[in-house]
């Protein structure tokens, strides 16, 4: 049998009252959150610690991407928070991811983020400074890369989800951002998908931002997902 994918709720907000008030409004409803930059730089640890006494599973999104030693301490203290997911980058190289692993691994899932949603072919040739043809084929490249670290899995867009999970075992998981509804505006994201969309390509895990946050309805919104991932 499949595994359902899981939906993870973005706090992609300044302030730890205003991550109280999302999760407040979707209760029982969401169990899984995304503390990512922006909340950690305002309220650090205690977002995490308040989430987990909330009875809330927590990705941390931090896409690490320094030294192996600098990376590994900062995985290993992530850890010690108890999160569930921390991302790194994957083009931090092996040894980066596998330092992350190696601390972290018996307790937090690291996933290697590949090619950032936001991101265009352009914008990823000039950044690699080399023509790409595709981003597939970059992000099968990573993942590859990610695999080879020991990482749980990579975060790319539900656009090449599936190029990752037919990659050969050993499996890894895959986490889709950049989800959006049909006829939903995408604001700064390049490669969108829909919660079916993301299903159907074998995504382990959603996050769910705006779509789900900035929704009349965030509880309203959040059902309609569950219904497009069943």
């Amino acid at each position: 049998m499949t595994t359902p994918t899981q939906p993870i709720i973005a706090l992609d907000v300044s302030t730890l009252a205003e991550a109280r008030a999302i999760v407040a409004r979707l209760g029982n409803r969401a169990t899984f959150y995304k503390v990512g930059l922006q909340l950690f730089a305002s309220a650090g640890p205690p977002a995490v610690e308040w989430l987990h006494a909330e009875g809330k599973r927590v990705f941390l999104d931090l896409k690490l991407h320094d030294i192996p030693n600098t990376v590994a301490r900062a995985a290993e203290s992530a850890a010690r928070l108890g999160v569930s997911l921390l991302t790194v980058h994957a083009l931090g190289g092996e040894a980066m991811v596998r330092a992350a692993v190696d601390v972290a691994a018996e307790r937090t899932g690291i996933l290697a983020v590949t090619l950032l949603t936001s991101m265009d072919l352009e914008a990823v040739g000039t950044a690699f400074g080399r023509p790409v043809r595709s981003f597939e084929e970059e992000v099968v490249r990573l993942a590859r890369v990610a695999r080879s670290a020991g990482a749980h899995g990579v975060v790319c867009a539900g656009t090449e989800c599936a190029a990752v999970r037919a990659l050969d075992a050993p499996p890894l998981a895959v986490l889709v951002p950049g989800i959006r509804f049909a006829g939903g505006a995408a604001h700064d994201q390049s490669r969108v998908v829909t919660p079916a969309d993301a299903a159907r390509a074998g995504a382990t895990y959603i996050v769910l931002g705006r779509a789900v946050t900035a929704a009349d309805d965030p509880a309203e919104a959040l059902q309609r997902a569950a219904v497009e991932l069943a």
